[in-house]
C-alpha cells in the first residue's frame, strides 16, 4: 500500500516527484517511461500517445521524441543526473484497432522510448511492453517500484 498521494497522468503529461507519492496511468499502445534518481529518491513519468511529432502544430509531449526529453530536463532541474537516472517503460500493446499502420504504433512507441533512453545513456532497468492488453501502473516513489495490473479483454468489453 502506497502512503501519501497518488497522481494520475493521462496523455501528454509528465509528472515529476518524491517520495512517498506514487504516479499512475492507464496504457494501451501508448508508452510511460518511467525515470527514477536512486541518489534523490525523486522520479518521474511520461505517458505519450505517438512516436514521432511531425512538425505540425505544437511540439506536444503526445510524442514520445517531445516527451522523453522533456521528462530527463524536468528530473535534471530538480537536481537529478543522467548518470544517477535509471528508466523502466510500460505499454506499447497492439490494441485490435482496424489499420495495419495502427498495428504497428504500439512497436514503434516502445523502440522510440528505447532508442532515446539508449541516446542519454539511461539504463532501462524493467520493462513491460508490447502483447495485446493494456495496462494500469502506479510509479511508488518511495521504493522505486512501479506496481502493474494488466486490463482484461473482459474490462475493455464491457466498456464498449
Amino acid at each position: 500500500m502506497i502512503h501519501g498521494c497518488s497522481t494520475f497522468i493521462h496523455v501528454g503529461q509528465i509528472h515529476i516527484d518524491s517520495a512517498p507519492a506514487a504516479i499512475s496511468t492507464v496504457l494501451g499502445s501508448c508508452i510511460a517511461v518511467c525515470l527514477y534518481d536512486v541518489r534523490l529518491g525523486i522520479g518521474g513519468m511520461n505517458h505519450y500517445l505517438l512516436p514521432f511529432w511531425n512538425g505540425n502544430g505544437l511540439q506536444s509531449p503526445k510524442f514520445g521524441n517531445i516527451a522523453i526529453p522533456k521528462l530527463i530536463e524536468a528530473m535534471m532541474m530538480r537536481g537529478s543526473m543522467l548518470q544517477t537516472m535509471e528508466a523502466k517503460i510500460f505499454g506499447g500493446a497492439s490494441m485490435n484497432i482496424s489499420t495495419a499502420d495502427s498495428m504497428m504504433i504500439g512497436q514503434k512507441n516502445i523502440l522510440v522510448a528505447k532508442e532515446i533512453l539508449k541516446e542519454y545513456k539511461i539504463t532501462i532497468v524493467a520493462e513491460d511492453v508490447g502483447g495485446q492488453s493494456g495496462r494500469k501502473i502506479q510509479f511508488d516513489l518511495g521504493r522505486g517500484k512501479v506496481l502493474l495490473k494488466y486490463a482484461s479483454r473482459s474490462d475493455s468489453e464491457e466498456r464498449r
